[in-house]
């Protein structure tokens, strides 16, 4: 199996803003752009499955117009971003410095914002990975975030659900628009 994972176009925020959960809006014209330059990679019949925050569902409707073939997206909220709590809609760099500190000295567990873990996060993404596994031998699309991608990154490299410290996540994740693929 392979699964694609697609992350959603630029989002209309100023940069600098934290946006995870918040259901903020992507750019439409680069979201169409995206779609179509993903649209001839996924074989016909490929199912699609869909964060149910509206930047990546807007997504999901370019690359549905492009490729109806793929059919309707399945949405599942395992895929929306980290939700970090009290720093939405923030200023990355107007949170105070003992915040991310807290969140490095425990990078599992400490809620950033008071409402997500990593490992909380980690744990719903394996089990929507879990619900691919058994039934799924052909590719899959999750229109996605950076953070779910991560997530998959993780689990994939490491073999496990579990992390321990900042320097275990993945550092890297495909710009607004793009995309990657793993093989099981």
């Amino acid at each position: 199996m392979k699964l694609w994972l697609l992350r959603h176009a630029r989002v209309l925020l100023p940069e600098g803003l934290c946006y995870g959960a918040s259901d903020v809006p992507a750019d439409a014209a680069l979201t169409r752009q995206a779609a179509q330059a993903f649209a001839p990679l996924p074989p016909p019949g490929t199912p699609v499955w869909v964060s149910g925050l509206l930047r990546a569902q807007q997504m999901a409707g370019a690359l549905q117009a492009e490729r109806p073939d793929l059919g309707a997206a399945r949405m599942d909220t395992r895929l929306n971003e980290m939700d970090f709590g009290a720093w939405e809609l923030q200023r990355w760099d107007t949170m105070p410095r003992n915040a991310f500190d807290d969140w490095m000295a425990d990078f599992a567990h400490h809620r950033f914002g008071g409402a997500e873990s990593t490992q909380m996060l980690l744990h719903r993404v394996a089990a929507a990975l879990g619900d691919l596994r058994p039934a799924t031998s052909t590719d899959v699309v999750w229109v996605t975030h950076a953070g779910v991608i991560r997530a998959v990154q993780h689990i994939v490299t490491s073999g496990g659900v579990h992390i321990r410290d900042a320097a275990e996540w993945p550092k890297d994740a495909p710009e607004p628009g793009g995309w990657t693929s793993l093989s099981f």
